[in-house]
């Protein structure tokens, strides 16, 4: 349609735009909430982590971080929206992935994202799609890691 990636095929329609397909997605697999107030919320850390996923590292670490260990903290629940899964829960843990294979040190100091990240990889469905062999792939490859390096100074 806009003759770009990504483009995903679902349901009989072709879709693009990122956020698109997540929404699409996540309504699709009760991963946004019925409930307005608990959507709000999903939005609202969605894009959080969606800003945070295009910051520069060492404010991601400074700022970014902090804020969800918080949120996590405060709620005391196992999810960042109540007790169950949302895609905000999803998006942050795939960020987290990210983070991990960039510099598996920056969640070091922050528990509640490393157990949210663990909680999630141990879902059947997401623990089968991390195995060796599924269609997940690495984010970055040493020649590319060595480049974001260089270009972003750490």
């Amino acid at each position: 349609m806009f003759q770009q990636m990504p483009m995903v095929k679902i349901d009989g329609m072709k879709l693009v735009q990122t956020r698109a397909i997540l929404n699409y997605i996540a309504s699709k697999y009760n991963l946004y909430r019925k409930d307005i107030k608990e959507r709000a919320l999903i939005d609202m850390y969605t894009e959080g982590i969606a800003d945070l996923g295009e910051m520069i590292l060492p404010l991601t670490k400074n700022r970014y971080f902090p804020a969800f260990e918080k949120i996590s903290e405060s709620n005391g629940q196992d999810y960042l929206v109540g007790n169950k899964l949302s895609w905000a829960d999803i998006h942050l843990v795939e960020l987290l992935y990210y983070m991990d294979e960039l510099d598996s040190s920056l969640i070091f100091s922050f528990p509640l994202l490393k157990a949210l990240k663990t909680r999630i990889s141990n879902l059947p469905t997401v623990k089968k799609f991390l195995q060796p062999g599924s269609p997940r792939k690495s984010l970055m490859d040493e020649k590319s890691l060595e480049e974001a390096r260089k270009i972003f100074r750490f």
